[in-house]
């Protein structure tokens, strides 16, 4: 008669001192990863290789198309004084515009958030401000006010305040209502209904349009220069064009560029070390 006791199987142990397996990581994920870091910075040196090829192929002359090289050049050859003059110049009148433009639109916006009837009087007004086009009426704000930094700083006041009024007026309004009912419930009263549910709410809204500001400050500033002053890279650009030299003026563009760049880093950075709770979850 056939044994069909079967044997006992042998149970393997696993060697405490050998490695973890570890999933390998495709070539193809390690690309991907890659290029989503510096698909930005690959872009960019693209486009200028294309712009640089294109120049010189279809043979553009400098005055109507300068190459990346030639700008990069005409940028070197200014002296570093005159460089840091115009864009003091510049700067100078960006902020003083862009910090008055905070100061007078936040209370602004909590006002107009906090009256109806102020709303439907001065909401119209700011709005027709805004349509206005600022270029138009620069030269009659120069005469005004004289030549000087104040035209200078009411030009970059008005093109910066706008943006700040209605996003932080927005903010403000997004507020939950059912947080609203309840602070009253508890005999919350206005000012703290503002300040503690209201203002907390719209800062995320208030944060953005302070990045938008930074660049239209820039912009208000330089429009300003194209109307009247000496100094500033508004001013250089200007001046450069009149005497068609086209690369000096793309360098002074490409500095403008630069510090709306940093003014806006500048703000985020601001955003994420006092109030890092208003940043979305993927960005903290």
């Amino acid at each position: 008669m056939t044994d069909t006791t079967a044997a006992p199987s042998e149970t393997v142990v696993p060697d405490a001192d050998a490695p973890a397996s570890t999933p390998a990581v495709g070539v193809g994920t390690t690309l991907l990863v890659w290029l989503d870091r510096f698909a930005p910075a690959i872009a960019f040196a693209a486009a200028l290789a294309a712009w640089e090829g294109a120049t010189h192929l279809f043979a553009i002359p400098s005055f109507l198309l300068p190459a990346p090289s030639a700008i990069l050049s005409a940028g070197l050859a200014t002296p570093v004084d005159v460089w840091l003059g115009h864009i003091w110049a510049t700067l100078r009148v960006a902020l003083m515009g862009y910090v008055l433009a905070i100061v007078v639109s936040v209370p602004l916006a909590v006002a107009l958030a906090s009256s109806r009837l102020l709303s439907r009087t001065l909401y119209p007004m700011l709005v027709v401000v805004q349509s206005t086009p600022i270029v138009a009426v620069a030269p009659i704000i120069v005469v005004t006010l004289g030549a000087s930094d104040l035209p200078r700083v009411a030009i970059t006041f008005l093109i910066t305040f706008f943006p700040i009024v209605v996003s932080t007026v927005t903010g403000l309004l997004s507020t939950p209502e059912e947080l609203i009912e309840l602070s009253r419930s508890l005999r919350a009263g206005r000012n703290r209904e503002i300040l503690h549910i209201r203002l907390p709410y719209a800062v995320p809204h208030l944060f953005s349009a302070l990045k938008i500001s930074t660049t239209l400050a820039v912009i208000g500033a330089v429009v300003a220069e194209f109307v009247a002053a000496e100094r500033g890279l508004g001013f250089f650009i200007l001046f450069s064009t009149s005497f068609f030299k086209i690369p000096a003026a793309f360098a002074g563009l490409v500095v403008l560029v630069a510090i709306s760049l940093v003014l806006f880093r500048l703000v985020g950075l601001a955003q994420r070390t006092l109030v890092p709770w208003s940043l979305p979850k993927s960005e903290r």
